[in-house]
This record gives structure tokens, sequence and C-alpha cells, in this order.
């Protein structure tokens, strides 16, 4: 059975959201595509107090100096497509507050008829929790797992109660109702967090870091399922962040789904064979336009699925 592919949305400031969102939308729909994603980049902060993912010294890539609004792009797409679904990869969770977050992802569902993925993580960005001032980036477990119980009882039956430390539902009707139970996935990367997803989500979120990283995580994450006694399937939806280049890159330091279109889809093979169900793949970073991002798109695509995946 052949690998399900996704595709990132075009949120960077290249693109012209209104316009652009949909026809790509369309567009990959179309080429076929089983999925549109989006990522959540609140801001970008000049001059940077913290490195890309917390690391001491790493620049942030000047791609996030301008990213759309998540559930907003995904809204856009819905509008314009029927069939595919649209996940979230990943909405940084603690930055919104429970009650308002679950209402918004519940009215998206029930608009495009059940097609809603809830790809959740808790990120990494100091500035990001200062802006959004819901609570302290130490909290930010705590948050998530509130989030989670949110958005189990808002989807659920009425009345809906809940009585947690942010947020208190007095016994209450709340709709519209998803069109189905939405899957909460995790982007989980330490034990901890796979305990969370394991007793709590519906599947997993992995960003590649090369083929046999991500196989050894898979291979840990199902023994803990295994020990804990969980017996439904997790669902898995591997993120590639790509850097297409224009020629194929030489070097022997290429770091995974870096360079031409061609190794970017021996990748894709290598990464396939790991059995997870399905590969988002983000290519808008280095398209210049909507266009050159959907031929591309077109290209990749088929040449994965002539190559097997």
């Amino acid at each position: 059975m052949a690998t399900r592919l996704g595709l990132g949305l075009p949120q960077m400031r290249q693109y012209s959201i209104g316009k652009d969102v949909p026809d790509v939308a369309r567009a990959a729909e179309d080429i076929g595509y089983d999925s549109l994603w989006v990522f959540e980049r609140a801001l970008f902060p000049e001059p940077a107090t913290q490195g890309l993912y917390g690391i001491d010294g790493l620049p942030w890539p000047d791609e996030y100096r301008s990213v759309a609004e998540p559930l907003v792009t995904l809204t856009l797409a819905a509008a314009a497509t029927r069939r595919a679904e649209l996940g979230t990869s990943v909405l940084i969770a603690p930055l919104h507050l429970p009650f308002q977050l679950a209402k918004a992802l519940a009215s998206l569902d029930a608009a495009a008829g059940g097609r809603v993925l809830a790809g959740l993580g808790t990120g990494w960005s100091l500035d990001e929790y200062a802006a959004a001032g819901v609570r302290p980036f130490e909290e930010r477990g705590a948050v998530l797992d509130e989030i989670i119980d949110v958005c189990r009882a808002v989807w659920g039956p009425d009345p809906v109660a809940h009585d947690g430390p942010l947020t208190k539902i007095a016994p209450a009707e709340v709709g519209p109702k998803p069109a189905r139970p939405i899957p909460i996935l995790l982007a989980a990367g330490n034990r901890r967090a796979w305990r969370r997803l394991v007793d709590r989500a519906d599947g997993w979120l992995p960003v590649s870091a090369g083929a046999e990283r991500v196989a050894a995580d898979w291979r840990r994450l199902r023994e803990l399922a295994e020990e804990r006694g969980r017996t439904e399937p997790i669902r898995t939806v591997l993120r590639v962040n790509t850097t297409r280049l224009p020629k194929p890159y030489e070097g022997a330091d290429r770091r995974p789904f870096q360079g031409s279109v061609d190794q970017i889809v021996q990748d894709l093979v290598e990464h396939a064979a790991i059995g997870l169900d399905e590969i988002l793949i983000d290519l808008q970073g280095t398209a210049r336009d909507a266009a050159e991002l959907t031929d591309v798109a077109a290209e990749v695509f088929e040449k994965a699925r002539a190559a097997g995946v």
C-alpha cells in the first residue's frame, strides 16, 4: 500500500495568502495529495533573545519573519477543497486559550465535513510564550494536558462541563460539534511526551532527523505503547522540511531532504520504508511563488509515486 502524501500550504511572506492558499490547496488535491498542512510560528524576535529550537547561537531562518496564522490558513484551504484532510503540524497549543481553540477546531471540522487533524505541540520559543500570555513556558506540559481535556469535552456530547486550572465550563451546550471525533496527534520527542501520546492521543507527528533516527524512535514508541497496554493503533505523519536546490548537493554533509528534487525523492523512498502512515512534504520555503510551489509539488508527487512511495 502506498504511503499517504501530504503537502505544506503556503504561509510565508513570498505568498499572497488570500489567493495562493486556495489555489495551491485546489492544485494539490488535483495532483493527488491526501492532506494539506500548516505550521505555527507566531513571531520573529528582533534581535533574537534565544536561538532556533532554544539552541544558543543557532539563527532563526529568514522564512520565519512572516508566517500566516495556521487556522485562518486551513479555513481558506477547507473552502477550496473537498477531499484532502486538513492538519496542523504543529499548532503550538499552549499559545492558545483552551476553550477558544477547541471551539475553533470544532467549527472548522464541521465546516470541512470531518477532515481536520489536530496536530499539537508545546513549542520552544520563550518570546512566543511571553507574547501569547496564556501561561509561562515552564507550565507548557500541564497546559497541553488541559487543552486535550477541554477539546475532548467540547467535542463530546452536551452538556459540556470542565473544571481545570485554566478553563472552567459550567454545564452548557457548545456547538457546532465536529463532524466526527477529531484525531489529536502530538509532536512528541522524548519519553515523557511519548507517555502522554500513548495514554491520551491518537497519533504521532515526528520531524525527520534522518531515517535511522525516525525508525529508532518509532520502535521505542511502539515498545512503550505495548508496555502501557495500548491496543489502539498510533497514526503516524512524518514532517519533512525540504531545502530544494537547483542542482544536486554534492557535499558529504548533506542533510536529509536537502538538494535536488531527485535527491528529495530518494530520501522519501528511504523514509517510506520505515512503514509510517503518511509523509508531509513542506516545499514552500525555497519556492519563489505559488506557481513554482505547485509545479515542484507536482514533480515531487509524480516521481515519488513512480519510485514506489
